[in-house]
């Protein structure tokens, strides 16, 4: 865990922490958060919000993800297409079958290649073996998993089985719709790893358990945010 620097800063670590933690946690552009700041008697502006957000955020979804146990090895890949200023792109989102975000890629193609490059980030960065991947029928993953030696793992789904990733979209195209439209290819994917890192924090899935076990999720949820966003 590498404690995060708020020197120079005009504004307290805590007000900060707290701005950037309205921005990822729920569906609020930079004017809500400057609203609800403001109702709070605190004075800044959305470009400052901006900027912390730019800065501090993947930061802290850095050491957030440092902090998560590892994700199960049945994977669900999938791709849903974005427009960036007039463009077609697509977004590749791996999910594990119990919700958790495990990585997002936003690519100009949806071929082979950058199929390789989504599996490839997963197989360094998750620290486990796949015991499963599931995907659509979409022929690069077939391709890219024949390369990896990983086709005897690949389930390709029917409409249904491959429901985990595509209702993980639903998040992803609240957010679109209120920051309207992301802005480029680099802005997004870095607003998205972020969001993904908080986004795995707070799931506490509420409609699975009981209501002592959410209050102990949600207790544990913001000791690690605390844990994460600590200042030098």
């Amino acid at each position: 865990m590498n404690p995060i620097s708020f020197k120079r800063h005009r504004f307290p670590p805590d007000i900060i922490r707290y701005a950037v933690w309205l921005y990822f946690r729920f569906t609020l552009s930079l004017r809500d958060v400057e609203e609800l700041l403001a109702q709070r008697g605190i004075d800044v502006s959305r470009e400052a919000v901006r900027c912390w957000v730019i800065k501090f955020g993947p930061l802290i979804a850095a050491n957030l993800r440092r902090r998560r146990t590892p994700p199960t090895g049945r994977w669900h890949l999938d791709e849903m297409v974005v427009k960036i200023r007039g463009r077609r792109m697509y977004l590749w989102r791996a999910v594990d079958d119990e919700g958790e975000v495990l990585d997002v890629l936003v690519q100009k193609r949806r071929n082979k290649h950058a199929a390789l490059k989504l599996l490839r980030r997963l197989l360094k960065n998750q620290g486990v073996h796949p015991e499963t991947i599931t995907t659509d029928k979409l022929a690069s993953y077939r391709a890219a998993l024949r390369d990896l030696g990983l086709t005897d793992r690949h389930r390709p789904g029917g409409m249904r089985e491959n429901n985990r990733a595509e209702n993980s979209h639903l998040v992803i195209r609240r957010r679109e719709r209120k920051q309207q439209k992301f802005k480029s290819q680099g802005s997004a994917q870095r607003f998205l790893a972020s969001h993904a890192a908080v986004y795995n924090t707070f799931n506490t899935q509420p409609h699975l358990i009981s209501r002592p076990g959410l209050r102990t999720l949600r207790a544990q949820a913001h000791d690690a945010w605390a844990a994460a966003t600590a200042a030098a």
